[in-house]
This record gives C-alpha cells, structure tokens and sequence, in this order.
C-alpha cells in the first residue's frame, strides 16, 4: 500500500500527548486507546510519566523501538524541533496537528517552509500541517483529534477542512455511514489531496472515495490520479470557493466567461470525476455508491405507494434524461392478475395506498424479470393500511435476488425510525424525497459511461507549421508586446490550417483602397492596434464596402475613431479584409488556466457570446469525442444541424478547427489566450471561415524581471 506509514502503520508516537482531557494531544492519544489500534503506541510528554495508562517518553529519541508514524500537538514554535528529533530516529511519517503555519500568514508561511525542508532532509512524508489528522477504521486507527470515530465500511473521504471533517465524522455516525478511511491534508505542505487519492486506487477496503476541497495543488498530477482512481472507483467531489477569481486575463469572451471554477469543473468531466454542488448530494452520492450496483442503463421503474410522489420522481427522471419504460406485456399480465383492478400498471407503477408487503414484493420481482429497467425507484408513503417496516424488509431481502440498484423514498420517516434502520442494515439507501433518488440514479449512470469509456486517442493533426508561429511570435516579444495584431493572429492561424479570409494592413487610404482593389470588392475594414481588442464594440469595424471611395471613408473613420477613444493605443493603420459568405456564426477560444493548463470554450458566437453564455467547456488535449460533446452541450447544437429545412453545418470542419486551436495551446505554452470570434460555419462539404481572431502571449520572463 502507498502512504502505507499513514495508511497502516504498526507503531505510533503521539508527541503532545497530555493529561489534560481539554487539550487536542489528550484526545488523539485517548482516540488511538479507544479505537482498538493493534500496533505500539507512544505518548511524548516531558512533563508526565504516564498517560491513560501508557508510559510516557520524555521525547521520541528515548524510545527504543522503530516508528513509523509520529502525530505531531505542540506549539508551532516548537514544532521544528521535534521534527528534527523525528527525522534522527528515522520516523517515516510525520502527522503535524498543529496550527499557525501558512494559514497565519507571511511568518507562517515561512515556518512552515522550513518545516517542510526539515522532513525532506530526513526523507520524511508530512500529513498537514494544521489538520485533525486521520482515521483507517478497518485496523482501529484513529489518529486525528475527532469527537467520534467512525464503524467499519468502504467509503474513504479526504477533506481539506478540519472543522468540515469533523461534521462529515459526525454526520456519517449518526447515519451509520460506514468508512474505511477519513484524512484531513489541512495545509498540505507536503502530501496533498492526491497523493492520498492515488493510495486508495489499490486499496481493497475503499469502494468509493470522497473528497471536499477548495484548491488543487498541481493539477496535472491531480488530473493523472483522479482518472486512474476513478477508472477502477466512483470520486465523488465537493469543492467550495466557486467564484470566478483563478483565470482573470478577460481580454477576450472566453477570459471573462471562464475562471478557477469552470477550469475546475472541467478537470471533472475530463477524469470521470463526478462533482457535487452540495453536502447533500455528496452523501447521497456516497451512500448509494458503496453498496449498490451501477445502473447499466438509463431506464428506471418507478414503484410507489402515492401518485402524487410517483409523478414528481417521473417528471425528475424526465428532466434529468433518465427513460422511463413500461414492464413487458407478460409482467405487465402478470401484475394485472394479482393487483386490484384499479392498479396503474404503467411507469410509474402505483401500487396503491392500501399496498402491503406482498404487493411491493410482486412489484420488485416483475422489475428484476425485466429487460427493460436498469434501476429502481421504491416510494412508500405512510398511510394507515401500508405495514411500513414489513415492506422495508421485502425490500432489504429481495434486493439480494439481482444486480439492479434500488433507491429508496421513504417519505415522512424520521431518520432513526424504525424502517429507515431496517433499510439501512440492508445496505438500501433512502432518500426523503425521490428526486433526490432521480438525481442519485442520474450521477450513477454518468459514472457507469465514464468508467466503461474505453480511452480514447487524443486528437492530433499534421502539416502544421510551427517554425512560421515561433518567428511571428518572437517579433511580438522584441517589440514588448503580448497581445499580437490581427495579421500577426491571422498568420499563426493560417500556419495551423485554420481557414481565413484574404486581409492585408494598409498603413494609408491609398495603400487600402489599392488592396481593396487586389482583393476583390465587398471587402471589411478594421482598424489594426494590438491594444484594442473589441474593435466592433468601438465602432472601429466597417462592413460591406463595395467601392474604393467607402474604403477612403471607412479607412479614415476607424483610425481617428481608434485615435479618439484610446489616445494610449499604438494603432498602424486597418486591415482590409475580404468579406466572407455569411454562415452560422460560433465562437472557438482556449484561455490557459494556471493549475489545468490549456480550457477550451465552444459556443454560440458573434456579438452576443457574453449575454446567452451558450458555451461549453473542456480541457485540452482534445479527443474527437470531446469535440463533438462540447457542440452538443450547447443550443447553438440546433442551429448547425439545421432548422426550418436548413441543410446540416460542417461539422467535420468545425471539429477540425477545435482540435488544431487544442494542439496549438498545448504546444505553445507562452499563449494563454487565443480565441476566434466569429468562426463562421458553412453547409456541410463547405467548411468553415475564420473571421476575427485574437491572441495574447504571456509576459516576457526578462521583462518582469527587469520590472
């Protein structure tokens, strides 16, 4: 097992450990005492001789057996020290409960540095610090100062939080919420979220994982092991701070639509991570994962006691994109046989308010015969003719008869009612309301494609000119420029194969009018300034000119337009630019994001992209598959495909042009931003025109040097 000092080790220091039952040392060592742990255990007091009835060490150099983890209470100021009385004994694992590193402050954040070169010195691993420590139930290890420990089960959960862990600690007891592990990172200065993730790939007692968050730390290795992890197990995730403040370039539509949270749920999608908006759809997630099967389908039955609760479960399902199907004719022969005449034997199928045990019985077994019905969702109501505790152990017993999942809506029952515990030690999970169970159903069957999903190659294309990018790149960076002009954006974007038009720089109304001429009439003129970027929201864009005295006029026009409202920008004239066939207009952008690298964006596009916030996201390197599902994620979907007898967009041009924009942010890491705004899109055969592009480098390394 990796972490296996942490994870599962045989003998354990508690430095800090007091008498006083108020204080956090007294607690983790009473905690480790009162959890069963087989392995030695340490108190460290200089100031106590014994402690619960253990010996104490004046220090951990005076014990004479090996050590593999050391569980760190003392002042910060006192931590270094016994760090390095560890790292001389050769602890392998340092948990640091302590608080007043980095979260403090500068002076914090320096202590906590030195902290973290100390245990490297000694080849030591670091769990914190500022943390509530860990839990492994399975061999009686509660290393952490929790007021509770956890009963035995599969669920492991890390979380970044201590207060938080302490809630999820007490709200899994009180549900009988069964865990393998709980690990607190706190500062992680050392370990992180995902090096305890990659620890629970292989370990057997871990069947779904659960992770609260608010940062990643070194997301490439945190998208390499959410995807391992979540090949093989459900990772279940709840991450706060959903502000948008990590991406902030907002140079271009795709800079302000996306952000830290966006990059983030992305990250997601791209592991076959699922995350959760809520602590109650965490625990519900939680709760079905670790003991009922995947749904192998999107078709659910819907059994109930109720219409009223049996409709809302239908129009959850419905909304969610779960299917509904009626039972085959024979079952449906069946029930009819043996339920009363006024049964409804449709989806949902109600059972009736006077229902006993049996009718549920029947129910539940015509389900298992089906072909058609992948899940099940069991409503009962309490209504006076309906033996509540009777049918929950129907349920319990005949969920063993097939691999199905069932969830459970038992409406109106309080939690430590009697057929809620009867449930419970069936491992059926309920809900008190049944869309949370449509909801739960939804996310299992998301997990199911996610993990069934056989890798698919990342996308890649050929015939790109790299050479032309680098040296147009460079005159941008002797010039001190970051954001690159239009003919400079247009050049790297004809050097990657992306269609577009015919435009020159004219630098006076003659030099336009004379490549008006040369490129063919209607021709656009846009003014060209590497400092303005939205060029049509200051009117500096000019369409449809037809004759070389509107060039003359339109020339004029957008440089003094230019000149006026941004005297600060460098402008060098307009661009000429042929008119292109109006098509169905797309925007395609890629910002890169600090922690995951490259994000792309797909969307409806032209002047309205920031007001509908009709877009999708992924991250780069692209797949066909991601290509296709960020068009279709999005509305602008219908427009491609054609309405009101409109033939079908092009789309394999379209793809084509998204995973080139993919290959190019992942080779060229100094661009951080590149977006094209209109892409306009043609009828299928036809391709697709890149209209406007924008493009902007990452400051110079010498130049914020020198600053």
């Amino acid at each position: 097992m990796k972490l296996e000092a942490f994870l599962n080790p045989s003998s354990v220091a508690v430095i800090g450990a007091s008498r006083e039952e108020k204080k956090v040392g007294h607690r983790i060592l009473r905690n480790l005492i009162n959890s069963g742990f087989k392995g030695s255990i340490y108190p460290v007091n200089p100031n106590a001789d014994m402690i619960l009835g253990y010996k104490c060490y004046k220090s951990v150099s005076e014990i004479e057996e090996d050590i593999d983890l050391a569980v760190v209470s003392v002042p910060a100021n006192a931590v270094l020290g016994v760090v390095e009385e560890c790292g001389r004994k050769r602890v392998k694992g340092v948990v640091v409960i302590s608080a007043g590193f980095s979260e403090t402050g500068r002076e914090g954040l320096m202590l906590e540095k030195q902290l973290v070169s100390k245990c490297r010195e000694y080849g030591m691993r670091l769990q914190g610090p500022n943390c509530l420590g860990l839990i492994n139930s399975r061999i009686g290890l509660n290393a952490s100062f929790a007021p509770t420990s956890p009963i035995p089960g599969n669920i492991s959960i890390v979380s970044q939080s201590g207060a938080l862990g302490s809630a999820i600690l007490n709200w899994a007891g009180f549900n009988s919420m069964g865990l393998a592990s709980f690990i607190s990172v706190g500062n992680e200065a050392d370990l992180t979220i995902s090096d305890f993730l990659d620890a629970f790939i292989e370990d057997e007692n871990t069947r779904v994982v659960g992770v609260y968050m608010e940062g990643v730390k070194n997301g490439e290795y945190f998208l390499e092991v959410a995807k391992r992890l979540s090949r093989k197990k459900p990772l279940v995730i709840l991450k706060s701070g959903t502000t948008e403040i990590g991406i902030r370039a907002a140079s271009s539509h795709t800079g302000s639509l996306a952000g830290s949270d966006v990059a983030f749920s992305a990250a997601c999608k791209k592991t076959g991570a699922l995350r959760v908006e809520t602590m109650k759809e965490f625990f519900d997630l939680l709760f079905a994962f670790q003991d009922q099967p995947l749904p192998k389908g999107r078709n659910v039955l819907v059994i109930t006691n109720g219409g009223g609760p049996g409709v809302l479960a239908a129009d959850a399902c419905e909304k969610l994109g779960l299917n509904l199907p009626l039972l085959e004719r024979d079952l449906i022969e069946g029930l009819r046989k043996q339920f009363p005449p006024h049964a409804s034997l449709g989806n949902p199928l109600d059972v009736l308010g006077d229902a006993d045990e049996n009718r549920y019985k029947i129910a539940l077994e015509s389900a298992f015969k089906s072909n058609v019905v992948d899940s099940i969702i069991l409503i009962l109501t309490p209504q006076a003719m309906t033996p509540s505790e009777e049918v929950a152990r129907v349920i319990a017993e005949t969920s063993k008869m097939v691999e199905k999942p069932i969830l459970a809506s038992f409406m109106g029952f309080d939690n430590d009612s009697t057929p809620i515990r009867i449930l419970r030690a069936g491992r059926i999970p309920n809900y008190d309301f049944p869309e949370s169970a449509a909801l739960v159903l939804r996310r299992m069957y998301d997990y199911y494609l996610a993990s069934s999903k056989a890798d698919e190659p990342i996308a890649t294309v050929t015939g790109v000119d790299n050479e032309a990018v680098v040296r147009i790149k460079s005159m941008a960076e002797a010039e001190g420029r970051v954001s690159l002009s239009q003919e400079e954006a247009f050049q790297i974007a004809s050097a990657y194969g992306i269609p577009v038009p015919k435009s020159v720089l004219a630098r006076s109304v003659r030099e336009a009018c004379e490549i008006a001429e040369s490129i063919g009439y209607p021709v656009a003129v846009k003014v060209a300034s590497p400092d303005i970027l939205h060029k049509t929201d200051m009117g500096c864009v000019i369409l449809n000119i037809n004759s070389c005295e509107e060039v003359g006029r339109a020339y004029e026009l957008v440089v003094n337009r230019a000149r006026t409202l941004m005297p600060q920008a460098r402008v060098s004239g307009a661009i000429v630019q042929k008119m292109v066939p109006s098509g169905r207009e797309v925007i395609i952008g890629a910002v890169r994001d600090p922690q995951f690298g490259p994000l792309m964006m797909f969307g409806l596009g032209g002047i309205y992209v920031n007001f509908l916030r009709d877009v999708s996201y992924r991250l780069a390197p692209l797949t066909l598959a991601d290509a296709m599902e960020m068009i279709t994620e999005t509305k602008a979907y219908a427009l491609l495909k054609g309405v009101r007898g409109e033939p079908p967009a092009d789309f394999r041009s379209l793809v084509d042009v998204m995973i080139r924009i993919s290959q190019f942010m992942r080779h060229f890491k100094d661009v951080v931003e590149m977006e094209i705004n209109p892409l306009m899109v043609y009828e299928e055969g036809k391709g697709c025109m890149a209209v406007d592009i924008k493009m902007t480098l990452a400051k110079h390394r010498t130049e914020e040097k020198e600053k």
